[in-house]
């Protein structure tokens, strides 16, 4: 029987993180160069070139037996789909917001994704919210219809993102398999449909691979790549850090896709959105000072 892992930060477990974070921060340039593509197509290329990492992950494991249990287990089978169906979605939004100069958006959805992730844990599991998280998701939700009011509208992509990325967080820890082979399942479960959309995109002349444009066709096959890569380095450092420690590291991502938005894509960072993202900042930061205070009384 294996050890349990201990309540510590590793250097290995670092350096995975930080990879992986890093690689989501700097995603953004890479949808934008496959930007003038259908993100149904984008999406689909995702799930389908991410099959062949993810297999060969689990080969080199030597866990393919636990992929096999799973796919022999009708209630296991049911929860993937529905993992499957909202990471589906959350790609989906993710890469149509690129595409069209919103990749501000984007990186508000995910700024405000762990503030959700604790008001699901305080609705849907009873779990008890400090005054400070109260306050932090009170904020986070003034800065929504700062936005609201500004455009008319809600900011759909990212409140889209939000929804998505939080509920399969939520399932996916109700999912009785290990992270990698879980990724694999729900790309498995998704292959079918995606190849049945590509084929149609093949006979009604809409595809953007293998028609003759080079560049098209190596940017779509390293869509498995830049979506299983970063998922999988993500898992595996989990493992290996402190709690806390991820709760700080989660906001490179949304912090780097911010610059890169502004800086690299030219996104107008003014009017609503220069009261909203610092009420979302403040938010963050009184979350993470929470956090961090909850988890110094937890006896180690």
């Amino acid at each position: 029987m294996t050890a349990p892992l201990e309540n510590r930060d590793t250097p290995a477990g670092l350096g995975f993180a930080l990879s992986a974070y890093l690689m989501w921060g700097f995603l953004p340039i890479y949808m934008k160069w496959v930007s003038h593509i259908p993100p149904a197509e984008v999406v689909a290329h995702r799930i389908l070139w991410s099959v062949p990492v993810a297999a060969l992950l689990l080969v080199l494991l030597r866990r393919t037996r636990d992929l096999t249990d799973a796919l022999r287990n009708p209630r296991m089978l049911a929860m993937a789909c529905v993992t499957a169906t909202l990471i589906t979605i959350n790609w989906g939004i993710y890469v149509w917001a690129i595409s069209v100069d919103r990749a501000l958006d984007a990186a508000l959805g995910y700024y405000i994704n762990p503030l959700f992730s604790v008001a699901l844990g305080a609705i849907l599991l009873g779990e008890k919210l400090t005054r400070a998280q109260l306050i932090a998701i009170a904020l986070a939700a003034a800065a929504v219809v700062v936005l609201t009011i500004e455009a008319g509208t809600l900011p759909w992509a990212a409140v889209g993102l939000t929804l998505s990325w939080g509920f399969y967080a939520l399932f996916k820890k109700s999912l009785p398999i290990g992270p990698n082979q879980g990724f694999l399942l729900e790309v498995l479960i998704l292959l079918l449909p995606a190849l049945a959309y590509m084929l149609w995109l093949s006979g009604t002349g809409r595809s953007h691979f293998a028609v003759g444009n080079a560049q098209d066709t190596w940017l779509l096959l390293g869509c498995g790549v830049v979506s299983a890569v970063p998922l999988i380095v993500y898992a595996n450092g989990a493992k290996l850090l402190r709690l806390s420690t991820i709760g700080i590291l989660q906001y490179i991502a949304p912090t780097l896709i911010f610059l890169v938005a502004v800086f690299l894509f030219g996104e107008e960072f003014s009017g609503a959105r220069l009261i909203a993202f610092p009420m979302i900042w403040a938010a963050l930061v009184i979350y993470s000072i929470s956090l961090l205070r909850q988890l110094r009384r937890v006896p180690g």
